[in-house]
């Protein structure tokens, strides 16, 4: 019996041997649980709030509204004799400018442009030697040259586009051709004088302009720029005396307004333009040990 007892010992025993590294497993191992990737970074490469000078260049179409003319015959005080009529034709215009960028919603430009030559056609009415009613027809042109101090105000960029407002103030340069004048009867356009040539005039008047617009940022670096712009010129001398003695002249024009619509070119040299984009970048961070649970 005790035979017995000692083969049913040895059993148990052999039994807890072998289950005891099985249950020490399921007791012992360690769970690893791994630590999150740390989330990108975004960050903003650092530029200069100011600093930016730029270079421009614009092309563009001009309409040009006359606003009269007047000229002194013999005998008669000036300002009696004015057109009847007068228009413009329009002409193509350029310019060229350097400029800086102040802040990111002010800067500042200095433009030089050239307004293309715009053929003029007017009329009056009054005595000829034909008859005592007649009605001329004059014709000339003129080109100007413009300097302007320009100002514009930014007024934000969202998706590559900045709307802008600015204001100049400067001169400009007005050259007249030669004035041909034409006076026939009222009544038998067939009966005239004979034509009249008059010197055209050149000066340098006052000028300012209203501008309005948008840029698109075609790089870092590099804008489209398209607006509109009015440009009022004042008056000054138009023609002078004719190479007869004894007739009409001389003449001034009371200015133009210019309608512009421009587009062209910006290059920003430093400075914050508005059109840099953020950097992302994956900064890692000191990864944690292991944790066992």
């Amino acid at each position: 019996m005790f035979a017995k007892y000692s083969t049913a010992l040895a059993g148990g025993a052999l039994l807890a041997v072998v289950s005891v590294p099985a249950f020490a497993a399921d007791i012992f191992e360690p769970q690893v649980i791994e630590a999150a990737p740390p989330p990108p970074v975004v960050y903003e490469q650092p530029v200069a709030e100011s600093g930016g000078w730029y270079i421009r260049g614009d092309l563009g179409y001009s309409r040009s509204d006359f606003r009269g003319g007047d000229w002194v015959t013999p005998g008669t005080p000036a300002g009696s004799n004015s057109f009847t009529s007068g228009k413009l034709k329009g002409a193509w215009t350029g310019g060229v400018g350097v400029g800086y960028q102040i802040t990111s919603h002010l800067r500042t430009d200095l433009t030089l442009d050239y307004l293309g030559k715009s053929n003029f056609r007017g009329s009056s009415r009054g005595a000829c030697t034909v008859a005592a009613d007649c009605i001329s027809t004059d014709t000339s042109s003129f080109s100007a040259w413009g300097l302007l101090a320009n100002a514009y105000v930014d007024i934000g960029t969202w998706h590559g586009i900045t709307p802008y407002v600015g204001a100049g103030i400067g001169g400009a340069h007005i050259k007249w051709d030669t004035l041909a004048n034409t006076a026939c009867d009222a009544t038998d356009p067939t009966s005239c004088d004979p034509t009249e040539y008059h010197g055209g005039k050149k000066s340098w008047r006052f000028s300012y302009a209203l501008m309005a617009g948008a840029s698109y940022c075609l790089t870092d670096k590099l804008k489209l720029d398209a607006g509109y712009r009015f440009r009022r010129i004042e008056g000054g001398g138009m023609f002078g005396l004719a190479a007869a003695p004894g007739v009409t002249g001389p003449g001034y024009d009371k200015g133009f307004n210019v309608h512009e619509g421009r587009a062209g070119l910006r290059y920003q040299f430093g400075g914050r333009t508005g059109c840099e984009k953020e950097q992302i970048a994956y900064i890692p961070e000191p990864v944690d040990p292991p944790i066992y649970k």
